[in-house]
């Protein structure tokens, strides 16, 4: 196959990708990973589904995107692993450091315009996460098997009715006037104390919602962003030059290329591994 031509980008935030679910887009993101050369990445949360993870679900995608990750880290690229709450497990292991890549609760840096962003994922703000965290891990449950329903959905209503796709779960959440409140105070919640604190950017994850806005309050002001999440949305947060976008998923581009990718030969899943270690050990030494 052809190598794509990779842009550079001075940042990448990524969050929500959600490894190991049935709704998590990999050979999707994989096809994106390729597509560009960042200075810095921000992975913000629930990269790796560790509430859902389980030994029967892991195909050849998920681990591919781990290791491209990998591949980063070998060639120096910095990479600041956020925790989540699906990934909260790694917070055990905030502070820990090997080569370029960090385990970290948030991260705050200083863009090339002077400029201080402020980097979490956002479950803290989560009344359920922090009271009735059983019924958060019921409710991930039930959402990993809507977005399952959904893909079939999607299948009938491409192949058999020739229409679009669906999102169940975005109907769903737009629908409820709880979960669009939910939304605008957890906006607003972070922008509060982002402005308290004199930043000048607060990057989210979390709630699974893109966004790119300006919140002005009697304090101050302050860009409100949020990476989204590749469930749904298929978002990405880039920043270039001194300029923020949010990057959608191509999908038309991606189904013309997706007959190449998929004759190439696919390594299995102890052979990925078995890379991954080589690459590991490679940055010990």
């Amino acid at each position: 196959m052809k190598e794509l031509k990779r842009r550079k980008i001075d940042i990448l935030v990524l969050s929500d990708i959600h490894l190991g679910t049935y709704g998590c887009h990999a050979k999707e993101l994989l096809h994106y990973l390729k597509t560009i050369k960042p200075k810095t990445v921000i992975l913000n949360g629930d990269i790796i589904d560790i509430w859902q993870f389980s030994k029967r679900y892991w195909p050849k995608s998920h681990m591919k995107v781990v290791k491209h990750i990998m591949g980063w880290m070998s060639k120096g690229t910095k990479i600041w692993y956020i925790t989540g709450n699906h990934d909260e497990m790694l917070r055990k292991f905030v502070g820990f450091k090997m080569g370029s890549f960090q385990i970290v609760n948030k991260v705050v840096l200083e863009m090339e315009d002077g400029k201080k962003a402020w980097f979490f994922h956002g479950d803290v703000f989560d009344i359920t996460m922090q009271h009735s965290k059983w019924l958060a891990k019921l409710g991930a449950v039930g959402y990993d098997s809507l977005i399952l329903i959904n893909r079939i959905a999607n299948f009938v209503s491409e192949k058999v009715f020739n229409q679009g796709k669906l999102s169940l779960s975005k109907k769903i959440k737009n629908s409820v006037k709880s979960a669009v409140k939910f939304i605008d105070n957890f906006e607003k919640t972070a922008a509060d104390i982002a402005i308290s604190n004199q930043y000048d950017y607060v990057v989210c994850g979390h709630i699974h919602q893109p966004e790119m806005r300006e919140i002005v309050t009697d304090e101050g002001k302050i860009l409100y962003l949020n990476s989204g999440d590749w469930i749904e949305n298929l978002t990405a947060l880039e920043y270039t030059n001194g300029t923020w976008c949010i990057h959608k998923f191509d999908e038309k581009e991606f189904a013309a290329t997706k007959t190449a990718d998929t004759a190439e030969e696919e390594p299995d899943n102890n052979k990925l591994f078995e890379n991954m270690l080589d690459e590991f050990n490679s940055m010990r030494n």
